[in-house]
Parts: C-alpha cells; structure tokens; sequence
C-alpha cells in the first residue's frame, strides 16, 4: 500500500484527492492546505464530498510533523511555487518522494529543484504537464518542429481568469520541446511566441500552430475535467513509488518508448 499525503486542496488537488481514495493500491494519509486556507481544520470529506475521507485538513505550517506522524511515501503538492519550493526542501531532507503540479516555478528554482533529489537521495516527479493528452502533444510537436524547422511557430494557451501564472508551465514546456526538435535538426535561436488567455472558467487549451507558406497545421489539446489531472497523478505516485531521482512526465508516461518501438518494429505503417 502506497501511503499519499496531498497538498493544495484547490479545485485541481481535490481531484486529485478523490481519485487516490479511489485506489487499491494507495492510502490517503494527509491533505494540508494553507495556513490562511477556509478549509484549514475541516474534514477532508466534507470539502470533497466523500464520506470514506474522514481526515483532519493540516496547515502546511506542520509539515513537519505531519510527515512525522503518517509516515507518507508520497506527497503530491499542487499549492503554489512559493510554498512549493519550501515543501520540496523539507519533504526530500526527510527522504520523501514528491509529484508536482504546481507551476510558476522561475528558471534558477527549476534548477533547485532538480538537485534536492541528487542531494537528499529521494525522488521527484516535475509535472505541471501531468496529463497523457498533453504530453502526446509536446512529443507530436517536438517532432513537427524537427521535420518542419523551416516553418514559424506559436503556441495559444487558454486557462480559467483565476489561474495566477502566465504562461502556463505546460505552455513553457511546450516551447522547450519544440526547441529541441528545431535545434536536433540544426535550427538554432528560432523564436516561439506564446499568447496567453486568461477568460471564465476554461479549464485549459494548448494549441500549437506551425505556419508554412502555403498550409498550416495545429495540434491541440482542451482539457474538459480535472479529473484528468487526478488519473495523471496516479500513474505519476505509481511510477516514482521507491525510486531515487528526477522525473517529468515523459519517463513516467514513456511516450519515447512507444515512439521508439514503432519505428523500429518493422510496421511503422501502423504507428506514423
């Protein structure tokens, strides 16, 4: 039994909640919230609507302690970059495994971040991207960007008005991955300009555009519930279960793999 504590309990971490409770092979042990949070000190069920839930809602500033007393071997934190970064720090000096789908994360804490595995010896999972949908996008991109290095490029994200970061980090990724492609073909320094939308309650769209001079194509993705990201993070707590190191979503979902297997099995018909 994998033991889960969830961290951020707002519309995207009660999903997630939810969807660990559903599985045989996970036991919710914690949810923390913020200190300032409404939900700070209710019962876990009541906020997400599952009796089976009966836990107390902590504030993070008990961290600490919490880890202490449940013992998880996973937390997924989907709170925010500043309270995040802080989580990280303490949950891998106490040898914790982490997933995490908070985004907003500057380039010098990415960086952070992807050493405190290296140095306490547990293992994270970075997911601001944690869908199977979207990380099929970013590869098909990635890909696109290589073979059409001589076209333009723009990427269009569109998320909910309360959503604080702009760009989305799934956006950002996107733009890296396509940078990849461009540069694995010898394409160097070619701009890819991100439009951010910030409208109603639109749960999120990515859309890729690549320009020629005489067609166009796009890949996109919408997402139309959260729950999406909840069967996300459940592969990704699976996946990073009693390992060691720093993962994306790639290495969980092993899209390279697949990728790899069809153009080597000899029926590439079936899978390009």
């Amino acid at each position: 039994m994998i033991k889960v504590c969830v961290i951020g309990l707002g519309r995207t971490g009660q999903y997630v909640a939810k969807g660990i409770l559903e599985q045989k092979n996970m036991e919710l042990v914690a949810a923390i919230c913020s200190p300032g949070s409404e939900k700070l000190g209710k019962e876990l069920g009541t906020i997400i609507g599952d009796e089976k839930a009966k836990i107390k809602i902590r504030s993070s500033n008990d961290l600490e302690e919490i880890i202490l007393k449940t013992r998880p071997d996973a937390v997924v934190d989907f709170s925010n970059s500043k309270a995040t970064m802080k989580n990280a720090k303490t949950l891998s000096m106490a040898k914790v495994n982490m997933v995490i789908g908070t985004t907003g994360f500057s380039d010098n804490e990415l960086k952070e971040l992807s050493s405190l595995p290296y140095k306490f010896h547990n293992g994270i999972v970075y997911a601001p991207n944690i869908t199977l949908g979207i990380n099929t996008v970013m590869l098909l991109s990635n890909i696109a960007a290589n073979i059409l290095n001589n076209y333009d490029f723009q990427i269009t994200e569109i998320h909910h008005k309360h959503k604080k970061d702009a760009p989305s980090g799934t956006a950002v990724k996107l733009a890296r991955e396509m940078e990849r492609g461009l540069k694995s073909s010898g394409v160097y320094n070619k701009r890819i300009p991100i439009n951010a939308i910030r409208a109603g309650g639109v749960v999120g769209r990515h859309e890729v555009q690549i320009f020629g001079e005489d067609d166009k194509i796009e890949i996109s993705h919408e997402s139309f519930s959260r729950k999406i990201f909840a069967q996300g993070a459940v592969q990704a707590i699976n996946y990073i279960h009693k390992k060691t190191g720093y993962f994306e979503m790639k290495e969980v979902l092993d899209l390279k793999r697949v990728l790899y297997d069809c153009i080597n099995s000899g029926t590439e018909e079936l899978c390009l």
